[in-house]
């Protein structure tokens, strides 16, 4: 297992198995933005370390950015990435308002 936050501000490849678009499939609410996994990576939660992917507005399968972020969920132990391309920023209120569909059922903090 890995310290999560060794991932920030490092360039990280993400391969997207919950496309924007894409419908949840257990819980059934649609991604509105790109999701996916850090290959070869495990994380607290025993699974490879999840990511969103911020800034794209088109279905992709995988995605290079910069960890710019990291949503820690202080009631459960899947904490996230938040990955965008070099350059782009996003205020915490930004990363809240995008990945709210998900973490709103989560109390979390964001970690920079």
């Amino acid at each position: 297992m890995v310290d999560i936050t060794e991932f920030l501000n490092q360039e990280v490849q993400v391969l997207i198995d919950r496309p924007l678009g894409s419908k949840h499939p257990d819980h059934g609410y649609i991604y509105p933005i790109n999701y996916g996994y850090v290959p070869n990576t495990l994380g607290a939660d025993g699974e490879p370390i999840d990511a969103y992917a911020l800034g794209k507005t088109v279905t992709m399968t995988q995605f290079k950015g910069y960890c710019i972020a990291i949503i820690q969920r202080v009631d459960d132990d899947n904490d996230k990435l938040i990955v965008a391309e070099k350059g782009n920023h996003f205020s915490d209120e930004q990363i809240i308002a995008a990945t709210s569909f998900q973490e709103q059922f989560f109390e979390s903090r964001i970690l920079r």
